[in-house]
C-alpha cells in the first residue's frame, strides 16, 4: 500500500471496509462506509438523540413531546403513569342506546330515528308512521 494514512475503516464490526470517503454518523460520531451510514444500517444506539419524530400515546392518542437527548419510550411511559387522560370506562360505553318505542320491539339504534308526526324514537324497521301505528297528527300519512 502506497498511502496507508488515507481513508478509514468502517466502524460496523461485520464490515471494516477501508473507505477513502468515510462518513461520520451525526448521532454516535463513529465512521462508516456508504453502506452503513444510516442509523438502521449500523443499529445506532444514539439515534434517539437525532430522531425528530413525535411519539403518540397508545392509550389516549395524544402526541407526546420528547426533549432532545431523552429516550422516547421513557417519556411515553412517564406520560402513561402521570398525565394520560385514557378512560377505560369510555371503551365500554354502549354505542346502541336509542331503543325503539314500538311495543314488543327490543332493537336499539346507534343514531336516533325520530318520527316526524309523533316525535317518537324508532328503529330502522319501524321508522315509518305506518310501521309503528303512529298516533301523531291527524294529517294524511302520505301525500300521494
Amino acid at each position: 500500500m502506497e498511502l496507508p494514512w488515507l481513508g478509514q475503516h468502517c466502524s460496523e464490526r461485520t464490515c471494516k471496509q477501508l473507505d477513502f470517503l468515510p462518513l461520520k454518523c451525526n448521532a454516535c460520531e463513529e465512521v462508516f462506509c456508504k453502506d452503513h451510514i444510516r442509523y438502521d444500517d449500523h443499529k445506532c444506539s444514539s439515534a434517539y438523540k437525532k430522531n425528530v419524530q413525535v411519539p403518540v400515546c397508545p392509550l389516549c392518542n395524544t402526541p407526546i413531546p420528547v426533549p432532545k437527548g431523552e429516550i422516547p419510550d421513557i417519556v411515553v411511559g412517564a406520560h402513561i403513569d402521570k398525565d394520560c387522560k385514557y378512560n377505560p370506562a369510555q371503551q365500554k360505553q354502549k354505542i346502541f342506546t336509542n331503543k325503539c318505542l314500538k311495543p314488543g320491539c327490543k332493537r336499539k339504534e346507534m343514531m336516533k330515528v325520530v318520527c316526524e308526526q309523533c316525535g317518537g324514537s324508532f328503529c330502522i324497521k319501524h321508522r315509518h308512521p305506518l310501521d309503528h301505528d303512529c298516533k301523531g297528527s291527524s294529517q294524511p300519512i302520505s301525500k300521494a
